[in-house]
């Protein structure tokens, strides 16, 4: 089956096509969609949903949104939603991380926790709508740890593996991250739905 990412993330892709390696997974450029879609929810589903369904109505194909980002405990569940335009501008990783360090100044290590969160939901051309979660525990650091992943990759400290996804290979951080797990769950509801 062809299933069309609603994301121009290559990074979002390329981990996506890894973990959902039984479809033929394009994204929504080479299936011929160039439009914008805002993403005006206020929550990670809302905002997968928008996309999902902007993408599946305008191609006729299923289609695939992710939306996730980082929530930190003591910055009271921030960046969230905002988490890819944190400091005002999308997708600015380094000014992103640097606004994240600035406002954790001073806060000791027990009060750094935080989790990725990523919300995925697969639209089908009938009509037909499946949406899971996922999350991944950890810490954000001092200071960015490693160069790999992308994002807040560098500044999180994984519970589960024991280390930055920063320094973390591929495939270590796929199989714990919040995007493998929101994945795992949807493809688990997609089998029990058939």
């Amino acid at each position: 089956m062809r299933i069309v990412v609603a994301s121009g993330n290559r990074n979002k892709l390329r981990e996506i096509a890894e973990i959902f390696d039984k479809c033929e997974v394009v994204s929504m450029q080479e299936a011929g969609f160039s439009g914008d879609i805002e993403e005006t929810g206020g929550t990670f589903e809302e905002n997968a949903l928008i996309k999902a369904r902007a993408v599946c109505a305008a191609l006729g194909l299923p289609a695939l949104a992710d939306d996730s980002g980082l929530c930190v405990e003591a910055l009271g569940g921030a960046p969230g939603v905002h988490s890819a335009r944190f400091c005002g501008r999308h997708g600015d990783d380094a000014a992103n991380n640097a606004l994240l360090l600035e406002k954790l100044r001073g806060v000791p290590a027990e009060k750094r926790g935080a989790y990725f969160e990523s919300c995925v939901a697969l639209c089908f051309p009938e009509g037909r709508e499946i949406v899971a979660s996922g999350r991944t525990y950890g810490r954000i650091l001092a200071g960015a740890e490693g160069a790999g992943g992308f994002g807040y990759d560098p500044l999180f400290y994984s519970d589960d593996l024991g280390k930055s996804f920063g320094t973390a290979a591929p495939e270590e951080k796929n199989a714990v991250s919040h995007r493998a797990r929101a994945l795992a769950a949807l493809a688990k509801k997609w089998e029990e739905e058939a």
